[in-house]
């Protein structure tokens, strides 16, 4: 039957071309959008965790929160212990369980998620926080969304972690090292091998000695020593805080370290050149004269102001804000640890005590 519409031929060929190629746009644009909004939900994710991620962008948070001069810096110090962390010896599940927390739970329930977690590096963070803040277990719970026996276990392990690492490293250094790096500002005295002073810590007393009246705290005393261009050459272990300055020394060790041909510098009040094998540098002390000779009034000036050096590097301790006020008594186990890891971790969290020497 003849029509009036006209024949029109159909492109068979391209029209499916067209349609796949329009899909595959739509295919690929979709995939981007999806990227970005995968970008997106990571980016808030870490913002609204607490983690080194967090902070990254920050220097002035990492070294609020690390005390490690900036982010950069941190991770050059990760770099270097993390390969052995992969070795780390971490808490029982047998002490786990032998305590209960709180809420009556046993810490084995959370023990068995405890090395998932956190992420190791956010473990060392969590650590470094406590350590330099000085933030309580509970907080730091609530701030890294883990529970609060999970934060013991973490302190405790990376404290004993630390320690050990850091305390292989030999850090006692040779006369002709400490020669190499001596100061011009030391020309009056360069044979001093060590800068030596001591400081003490505060905690809480146990309750059973608050019934005897022995007061609301006690404490804990350290030596610690700098060599001449700022660096921590020696850290002893902590002793009560009665035993005298002198004492400390005799028992820290230090004395089989010293030599006939160097010598040590201390404050005007501790009297050891008895007890060691080489040349002491003190202030002088008044005692009973009524002014000193002219040349020791010039000697006392300049060592009093080279061993306000010493003071600062003990001040860069305590600003590991754990140590600069009251220590609970739940940490006093591990107190050790946690100091001589301060310490030795002066040298690298910052650069030298004076930029004129670097």
């Amino acid at each position: 039957m003849p029509t009036d519409y006209p024949h029109q031929d159909h492109d068979y060929c391209s029209s499916p071309v067209q349609v796949v190629d329009l899909a595959l746009d739509q295919t690929e644009d979709l995939r981007k959008e999806v990227e970005c909004l995968r970008r997106q939900v990571a980016e808030l994710s870490v913002l609204q965790r607490f983690c080194l991620g967090r902070f990254a962008a920050s220097d002035d948070d990492i070294r609020f929160y690390t005390r490690f001069a900036t982010y950069n810096h941190l991770m050059a110090f990760w770099r270097l212990i993390e390969p052995a962390s992969h070795n780390m010896v971490r808490l029982t599940r047998a002490r786990a369980a032998a305590t209960k927390s709180e809420d009556g739970e046993s810490d084995s329930a959370f023990i068995n998620n405890y090395c998932q977690s956190l992420q190791p590096i956010d473990e060392f963070f969590l650590f470094m926080v406590h350590l330099s803040v000085g933030l309580a277990e509970r907080d730091l719970g609530h701030r890294f969304n883990i529970h609060q026996s999970t934060v013991g276990q973490i302190i405790t392990t990376w404290a004993n972690f630390l320690y050990t690492i850091l305390g292989s490293v030999r850090i006692w250094m040779s006369e002709e090292a400490v020669k190499a790096q001596m100061p011009k500002e030391f020309q009056d005295y360069p044979d001093t091998q060590v800068v030596i002073e001591c400081t003490e810590l505060r905690c809480q007393t146990p309750p059973s000695l608050l019934y005897q009246g022995d007061g609301s705290h006690c404490s804990f005393k350290g030596l610690i020593g700098m060599a001449p261009h700022g660096a921590v050459t020696f850290v002893s272990s902590l002793c009560a805080g009665s035993v005298s300055d002198k004492e400390l020394l005799k028992k820290s060790g230090i004395v089989s370290l010293l030599k006939p041909g160097m010598a040590i510098m201390v404050n005007k009040g501790l009297f050891v050149d008895d007890c060691v094998p080489c040349k002491v540098y003190r202030p002088a002390c008044l005692l009973k004269q009524e002014e000193l000779p002219a040349n020791e009034v010039r000697e006392t000036q300049s060592i009093a102001q080279l061993r306000v050096h010493i003071e600062r590097l003990i001040c860069r301790v305590k600003q590991h804000k754990l140590f600069d006020k009251v220590i609970p008594l739940s940490i006093t186990g591990t107190i050790n640890q946690l100091y001589t890891v301060a310490c030795l971790l002066i040298n690298y969290q910052n650069g030298p005590l004076l930029r004129a020497w670097a």
